[in-house]
């Protein structure tokens, strides 16, 4: 009697920790530049953003000297767009220089959608970015992502502006 109450308990603790979020569902990113609304605003935004993450000094701490640490994403997208690849690249040499450097990547949503969901959409941000310097030869052993979702904003704001620069993966050493 005991074992099949301690078998409904596990599953029924199952059940409440599962989730109904699609990890799985990859979206296509168009680059041929003919996206209708998107490409001209997605690098007007980007231009507009702060100069926060900008690292000063060439240390552990700070990344690459004038690299953005900050890669911005697209409205409920996970994708890392082109026009990063080159911060991709500088941080990729970065870590690769000191095999001893080790990276996080954290990311991040706007406020708009629930707390799960966020997260989801977070750690597949920050995945994307492991992925992106994982294919540029960093080891999998000095990367770790990780997902705050809306927790941690860059900006305040319930605008278009503010949205856009929550949406983001930023990697920092330690």
């Amino acid at each position: 009697m005991k074992k099949i109450l301690l078998v409904l308990l596990f599953g029924s603790l199952l059940t409440a920790c599962s989730s109904n979020v699609k990890l799985t569902d990859v979206p296509i990113e168009d680059r041929s530049g003919s996206n209708p609304g998107n490409s001209a605003n997605a690098a007007s935004s980007v231009s507009s953003l702060d100069a926060r993450g900008i690292g000063g000094l060439n240390n552990a701490k700070t990344g690459p000297v004038g690299v953005s640490n900050i890669i911005y994403f697209d409205y409920d997208s996970f994708s890392v767009k082109a026009e990063f690849q080159s911060v991709l690249e500088a941080h990729a040499r970065f870590i690769k220089a000191d095999t001893t450097r080790r990276a996080n990547i954290e990311g991040h949503t706007d406020e708009r959608g629930g707390s799960e969901y966020n997260l989801a959409l977070g750690q597949k941000r920050s995945d994307a970015v492991r992925r992106a310097l994982a294919g540029l030869g960093v080891s999998e052993m000095q990367i770790e992502a990780v997902s705050y979702g809306k927790e941690k904003p860059a900006a305040n704001g319930a605008d278009e502006s503010a949205f856009a620069k929550n949406r983001r993966a930023e990697i920092t050493y330690r």
